[in-house]
């Protein structure tokens, strides 16, 4: 019989078809999931197998190999060996600092403040780079150039760091700092020579201590507590420097790394030149000699310059015989200029005379009394005494 629709297939055609639909669309549905989970861990992952990173091809210097020796890596490398690590005890307190080797006979600098409180002949202990320790004695120090020397003995394979000429140093060369910061030995830090001849003072504070007035070399290679002492190198590898102060933030003065919290960028090292002959006079004969011009000076002087006597300390205001009194100095004269360079106050004149060396001759500006008073230039040889 014709009709107008479509035929119907058999009952048991219809059965079998629907089951073969039912089945399609659960595989489609299994297929259409798994697919999705796949896309996503591609998505994730980028690959179905392990992940392999590369890696850039082996070179002498990625290896561990050496550096070249005007590198940072290259200048530590060398230098940390005769880098050292002090610990000072005395009077219930202990100190943490840094210390470099100079010779071979087993002579280290150090700052005073580093071993003021050493008491006893095993009160410092002195630690290499390579764990090696032994016991150290102070064989002199210099409160007011805040230097010392300790001595170890017995111990084999020193090596000395090389002594460079601070007087050649620039402003803007590149320097790395050597030392202990809160006791983190071997701990190196880079930065530059941000001025020279900063006229810095620290210490003082404690009953009997001595104030220390250095010409200083000023870093920003950060300085921390227990840097103190250690070497301040410039891009040969040669010491410049003995790192000692640093500006804290809210500070007044330069302070002894160890009395503040921390770097901010203003570090300080005494110039190796003066280090070197104090060292040498600490050894030969522990104590060290200080350049005089031979005046009292009245450290209440506000006015510019650093004006003789007047301050009711008592004492002579100009030493009879010595450098100034043989140049005709008077009380009351203020000293405006060193060498050229202009005066602030009191300090920063015991400063200018404390980079030079006792023999050396200095050319001087000086106001006779008040500040209308008539200006003359005066030479003098500077005269000892010692520390």
């Amino acid at each position: 019989t014709l009709c107008c629709g479509a035929a119907r297939p058999p009952r048991s055609t219809a059965s079998r078809l629907s089951r073969l639909a039912v089945g399609a669309c659960a595989l489609a549905l299994v297929a259409g999931v798994a697919g999705g989970l796949i896309g996503a861990y591609v998505e994730r992952h980028g690959q179905v197998t392990d992940i392999e990173l590369p890696q850039a091809g082996a070179d002498p210097a990625a290896d561990g190999g050496p550096r070249p020796k005007g590198s940072i890596a290259g200048i530590a490398r060398r230098a940390l060996p005769g880098v050292v690590t002090l610990h000072a005890r005395g009077g219930g307190s202990e100190a943490t600092g840094t210390g470099f080797v100079l010779d071979r006979r087993g002579h280290i600098l150090t700052n005073n403040h580093v071993v003021e409180s050493a008491k006893g002949a095993d009160a410092v202990r002195v630690t290499f780079s390579s764990g090696q320790t032994a016991t150290g004695r102070v064989v002199g120090s210099d409160s007011g150039y805040d230097l010392a020397v300790v001595e170890v003995s017995g111990v084999s394979g020193l090596r000395p760091l090389p002594l460079g000429d601070s007087d050649a140093v620039r402003v803007g060369d590149p320097v790395v700092a050597i030392g202990a910061p809160y006791d983190l030995d071997g701990t190196v830090t880079t930065g530059i020579i941000s001025a020279k001849e900063r006229p810095i003072t620290a210490g003082g504070e404690e009953p009997g201590s001595e104030m220390s007035y250095v010409d200083a070399l000023q870093t920003d290679a950060p300085i921390n507590p227990g840097n103190s002492g250690g070497p301040l190198m410039d891009g040969r590898g040669r010491v410049i420097g003995v790192n000692s102060a640093i500006k804290a933030a809210g500070s007044g003065s330069a302070l002894p790394d160890g009395k503040s919290g921390g770097s901010i960028g203003l570090g300080f090292a005494i110039p190796v030149n003066q280090a070197r002959r104090v060292a040498e006079e600490l050894i030969n004969d522990g104590r060290a000699t200080h350049p005089v011009i031979g005046v009292t000076l009245d450290m209440e002087y506000r006015g510019e310059g650093a004006r003789i006597g007047g301050s009711g300390g008592g004492g002579e205001a100009v030493a009879k015989g010595g450098p100034a009194d043989e140049a005709g100095l008077a009380e009351g004269d203020v000293i405006t200029r060193v060498n050229g360079k202009a005066v602030a106050d009191g300090e920063e004149l015991i400063v200018r005379v404390r980079s030079h060396r006792p023999g050396d001759r200095l050319e001087l500006v000086v106001r006779r009394g008040g500040a209308g008073g008539a200006e003359r230039s005066v030479s003098l040889t500077l005269g000892s005494a010692s520390g």
